[in-house]
Parts: structure tokens; C-alpha cells; sequence
């Protein structure tokens, strides 16, 4: 999307019922298994679970704050978007909301994820962090539409 800077939005259509989609989504140990991630916790709407990226080259700590978890049809968290460096305290940044959506389709389900609330992030990083993370959501995508091939 030309021109926008405060959301990235994206989609991938899956050959799964809604009900196993939403399962990978909101079951912390699938999540954390298709999104390259250790996580300390469940995820209970209205409270903090932290996790750290498995992925090599990406091995960063954080907190997903969980904002919704609507059965079946949205669940939602924030975060400090790209916060990789280990020295530097985000803390006091606003998160952005990160918000998958679900829909049965004709075949499967439509997997939504936007994130927004990058015009609120320091202009120092807000560059950077949109870019980055643009190019993560394509890569999570495949690797939900992976994991559901090989665990249905």
C-alpha cells in the first residue's frame, strides 16, 4: 500500500477450517511453535505473556500484551514493534495492536493480520520498524500457512 505508514496489512487464504486456524492462533504452545518463539505463559485477554524469537538471526525479548481473544474470529495483542536492541528500553514507547482476523471462505479460511500505530512510534525507528516488520508478517504468514500444512 503506497503512501500508508501507520498500518501494514496483510492476508493469506488457507485450506483449514476456521476452528484449526483459530487453534494455531490462540493456543500459546502452536502460536509459539509456527511463530519462532519461546512464550512464558498462556494468552488471557488483559494480561502480559513475554516471549523470545527462536529464529536465527532474530533472537529478541518482548511482551505481547493481549488486547482480545474473540473465539473464532479475532485475537489481538500489542507490542514495541521491532524493539531488537538489548541496550535500549522501549518501555516508555506506545506498542502497536496487532489484530488477526478470521473469515470462512469457499475452501478454507481468509487469515487477516493488520498491525497499526506506527505514526505513534519515535520517528528515529518508525521507519525502520514498519519495514522490518512488513517483511515479518510476509514470513509469518508462510510459516502459519506451513504449519497447518504439516499439523491438520
Amino acid at each position: 500500500m503506497s503512501g500508508q505508514t501507520d498500518r501494514i496489512e496483510q492476508q493469506v487464504r488457507l485450506p483449514n477450517p476456521q476452528s484449526r486456524v483459530w487453534r494455531a492462533l490462540s493456543d500459546a504452545a502452536q502460536f509459539a511453535e509456527w511463530f519462532g518463539v519461546k512464550l512464558d505463559g498462556p494468552f488471557t485477554a488483559g494480561k502480559s505473556t513475554n516471549g523470545k524469537i527462536t529464529i536465527k538471526g532474530h533472537e529478541v525479548t518482548f511482551e505481547f500484551a493481549i488486547e482480545a481473544i474473540e473465539p473464532e474470529r479475532r485475537f489481538a495483542f500489542r507490542w514495541h514493534p521491532y524493539a531488537i536492541d538489548p541496550n535500549v528500553d522501549y518501555s516508555s514507547e506506545p506498542m502497536t495492536l496487532v489484530e488477526f482476523t478470521l473469515e470462512t471462505v469457499e475452501g478454507g479460511t481468509m487469515l487477516k493480520v493488520v498491525e497499526s500505530g506506527f505514526d505513534k512510534i519515535p520517528a528515529s525507528r518508525r521507519v525502520e520498524a514498519f519495514q522490518m516488520n512488513t517483511n515479518g508478517w510476509t514470513g509469518q504468514m508462510s510459516r502459519i500457512a506451513k504449519y497447518l500444512a504439516a499439523n491438520s
